[in-house]
């Protein structure tokens, strides 16, 4: 790994962000060999006079506050050749060089779908937010979303009561924006993990906020969309989604609620039309047994908490149950749920576990079937 002192003075220098530093890399090998060329061979690769002058006279003090941050509990800084740096975010066009984290950063490689929307959502759009992301997380999947107001912190919340979420920050990762989530922030960290490609310090300005989006897509497998008006930012983090290779998932709503124009808008484009997590599951799951295979996520999905231990070769008695009650034709999860007793965030849960294990199979319209006895 090369010296976060050298990933540091390149993130500093003014015009080097994310595309430049890949390329200097490139030419030179590594952070610490670009930092160590002369100021003749950088301005030979295009650098401004300023980006040069701050590369070879480093602003020793600002690295040090920065050092001084990550030395605390709980606080880290993950550069892209960090094998903690998550893989699926790396993918993006745009991968950020830096990744300041709090709380656990071994989550940022776990299977996630974020979760997106209006910050002044209905009753209704907070409720539907909380029952998916609660669902979602029960499952095992990591809930990530902007901390924002309205639907990122119905997200957030949750999740929490299952499970882990992750919150993508505008901010330094020492500031939480807006100041009214500090509490759901502390939150966060002690049970997942609040990142940010800003310094510490950095607060909130509006060219940081389309920066942050992309993030939330490149960390997660799919982006779900719960309640959003035409021009909300949430469609913005939706078609970067789509550019990212994301599968992207939206809430139908009322055609007189005017914050369900932008879910309708993503469907009419190809978005999947979702009414309940299982459909999520269920068109997540290819991309999960090929990542997981691939080793571009770690695959902790199981039922923990919701009915049942994770399945294998001795499956457990509610496995069995719903095992039993699947046939080799198609059979939706309701019916499943009342064939077997079994609450519905358990029967969705076991199912993607199934279907992960070569048990079962999904097909259209959210139904399941057995593929071997």
């Amino acid at each position: 790994m090369a010296s976060l002192d050298a990933w540091l003075t390149l993130t500093a220098a003014p015009g080097v962000g994310p595309r430049t530093c890949a390329r200097l890399i490139a030419h030179f090998g590594s952070p610490d060999a670009a930092v160590a060329a002369s100021a003749g061979a950088l301005a030979e690769l295009g650098l401004r006079p300023d980006a040069v002058t701050a590369i070879k006279q480093p602003n020793r003090d600002w690295i040090g506050t920065v050092l001084a941050w990550a030395a605390q509990p709980e606080a880290y800084i993950l550069a892209r050749d960090d094998p903690r740096y998550p893989p699926l975010l790396a993918e993006i066009p745009d991968p950020p060089i830096l990744l300041y984290v709090r709380g656990d950063p071994q989550l940022l490689a776990e299977p996630q779908v974020a979760i997106v929307g209006s910050r002044n959502p209905t009753p209704t759009g907070r409720e539907i937010t909380r029952d998916f992301a609660s669902r979602l997380a029960a499952c095992g999947l990591v809930i990530t979303s902007g901390l924002a107001t309205g639907i990122d912190g119905a997200a957030h919340a949750g999740a929490l009561t299952k499970g882990k979420t992750i919150a993508v920050l505008g901010t330094g990762p020492d500031r939480v924006y807006p100041a009214g989530h500090r509490d759901l922030a502390r939150q966060i960290v002690q049970q997942g993990a609040l990142v940010s490609e800003f310094a510490p310090g950095e607060g909130p300005r509006a060219s940081n906020f389309p920066r942050r989006n992309r993030i939330i897509s490149g960390l997660s497998l799919g982006i779900l969309v719960t309640e959003a008006a035409l021009r909300s930012g949430s469609l913005i983090t939706a078609r970067q989604a789509g550019e990212q290779g994301r599968e992207v998932f939206a809430v139908p709503g009322s055609i007189r609620n005017p914050l369900a124009r932008g879910c309708h808008a993503l469907i009419r484009d190809g978005a999947h039309l979702v009414e309940d997590p299982a459909e999520v599951l269920a068109e997540l799951s290819p991309l999960l047994r090929r990542a997981m295979a691939d080793g571009v996520i770690d695959g902790r999905i199981d039922a923990a908490g919701v009915g049942g231990g994770a399945a294998g070769n001795g499956l457990d008695p509610d496995y069995q149950r719903l095992l039993a009650a699947l046939g080799f034709d198609p059979v939706s999860p309701d019916a499943l749920i009342r064939e077997t007793g079994l609450p519905a965030e358990a029967v969705s849960s076991m199912l993607l576990v199934l279907e992960l294990e070569g048990h079962v199979s999904s097909g259209a319209g959210g139904c399941y079937c057995r593929v071997r006895e």
